[in-house]
Order: C-alpha cells, then sequence, then structure tokens
C-alpha cells in the first residue's frame, strides 16, 4: 500500500541506541533502545512502509520516521468478560445498602 501526500499514517524511530542511553537508568531500561513511536500528516509526496519519511503531527511538530502504517487505527479492547467479576458492582452496592441500614 502506497501512502500519499496529507495521509495520516504512524511512524517509528529509535531516538537512543542500546549503550547512549544514561547511565542513571534501571538496567532493564538500558538495555533496549529509546523507541519513538508517532502519527501524524504524511508531508512526502508518496511513500510506503518502510521508507523514511516526514509526518507534520496534529498539534504541528515536524518529525521524521520510518512509515510503519498508514490510516492507523486503536485496535486494543479490555479482554474477554469475567463472569465473577460482573456481579461485584450490584454485591457491593447490596453491602453498603445493609451497612447503611445498620447505622
Amino acid at each position: 500500500m502506497v501512502a500519499k501526500k496529507g495521509d495520516w499514517v504512524r511512524i517509528h524511530k529509535i531516538i537512543l541506541n542500546v549503550g547512549e542511553r544514561s547511565p542513571n537508568i534501571p538496567e532493564d531500561t538500558q538495555s533496549v533502545p529509546l523507541e519513538m513511536w508517532d502519527k501524524g500528516f504524511l508531508i512526502n509526496e508518496t511513500a510506503s512502509i518502510g521508507d523514511q519519511v516526514d509526518v507534520e503531527t496534529y498539534i504541528g511538530r515536524k518529525v521524521t520516521g520510518e512509515l510503519i502504517e498508514i490510516n492507523p487505527f486503536w485496535d486494543h479492547d479490555y479482554g474477554k468478560a469475567v463472569p465473577e467479576l460482573l456481579y461485584i458492582g450490584r454485591q457491593a452496592r447490596e453491602l453498603l445498602e445493609e451497612g447503611e441500614k445498620h447505622d
């Protein structure tokens, strides 16, 4: 898929490689690069996934990175329903109401 100027895209960039990060951060953090993901409107005329591109973010910043997604969207959820948790709210209200009757 090819993106064209003005398309909403997502980019990725390594800001600091392993070894370039501050020695004052935890060891597990030092062992991975500092990465940036950002979204914005493509400034380049056209681009394909993997190309280095320039984008203008929604608030007007101009950033450069590797094009990783065209027309990105949220695809997360909160997982499957847990039946045991469905009744907790009702049970809590009942307990609170009982407690108020006894006060």
